[in-house]
């Protein structure tokens, strides 16, 4: 990651580069550290993803990129919400949504950073409220599907759609939204291990033996190393929840949370091949 920003860097300051050329690169700059600061985040490193994403942020206010500007916000908002900053995570989104331009990058900010953050304050109206407005906004989107989403599709929104739910206590409403997320999603990528595992939230009540079939499944499926730190923060969750249950799976579950590798190690390096 430094190694891929340095090079950029040294390219940008050198002085025989047209300003047109020098423009398009500090834009590149921007979205790259917003790739990283992704990247990061999904490494369980807040401090990367931090640093990445407020620097993607500036490059977007620098170069006027009303897109890339919106999308640091709304992973900052990610990043904040991950940790229990909830006043910060919404401050991010709202940030975020004052640059959005119209259509999918607008549906984006209301159903991954706003939607998130109010329903994990139960703020249920104001929640309800993201929630349409950005499926007004995905549904009069042009673009749609089209490539160049930057990570927002059909799986995506229904994952935030049912996590928004279960945080409000809608079990019922949250399966649905979990099961139409599985189904846009290819079996074994961090969409699919994402929404199997917010099926199997749901599942805890009434199907526990499920609910951990459904994560052993995930574990079996992903390996370790490619598990996103969002996957893992579900499964310790699942874990903890199905903790007191005495149904088939949860003690091997609860084993293989426990063993889980840690994504990085102390020096920022992948923990798996260190």
């Amino acid at each position: 990651m430094r190694t891929a920003r340095n090079l950029l860097t040294d390219a940008l300051t050198t002085h025989s580069v047209e300003e047109t050329v020098a423009a398009e690169m500090r834009r590149s700059i921007g979205w790259l550290s917003a790739l990283l600061g992704n990247l990061a985040f999904h490494l369980d490193d807040t401090s990367g993803a931090r640093a990445h994403l407020t620097t993607a942020g500036t490059y977007g206010t620098r170069t006027a990129d009303a897109r890339l500007t919106a999308w640091a916000c709304g992973a900052q908002s990610m990043v904040a919400r991950a940790i229990g900053q909830l006043t910060r995570a919404l401050a991010h989104a709202e940030q975020g949504l004052a640059h959005a331009p119209a259509g999918l990058a607008r549906a984006q900010l209301h159903a991954w950073a706003r939607l998130p953050t109010l329903a994990g304050q139960g703020r249920a109206d104001e929640a309800d409220t993201a929630l349409a407005a950005a499926r007004r906004k995905l549904e009069a989107d042009a673009v749609g599907e089209a490539p160049g989403r930057f990570g927002f599709d059909a799986a995506e929104y229904a994952l935030h759609e049912a996590e928004a739910h279960l945080s409000l206590g809608r079990t019922e409403q949250a399966a649905i939204q979990a099961e139409s997320s599985v189904s846009h999603a290819a079996v074994g990528t961090p969409s699919w291990a994402a929404s199997t595992l917010v099926l199997a939230q749901t599942e805890v009540a009434l199907h526990p033996a499920d609910a951990a079939q459904r994560a052993l499944d995930v574990l079996e499926r992903v390996p370790a190393a490619r598990l996103r730190s969002t996957s893992r923060a579900r499964l310790v969750r699942l874990d903890k929840a199905l903790a007191t249950t005495p149904a088939a799976g949860v003690d091997d579950l609860h084993e293989r949370v426990r063993s889980l590798p840690p994504s990085i190690d102390d020096h920022g390096r992948d923990a798996a091949n260190a």
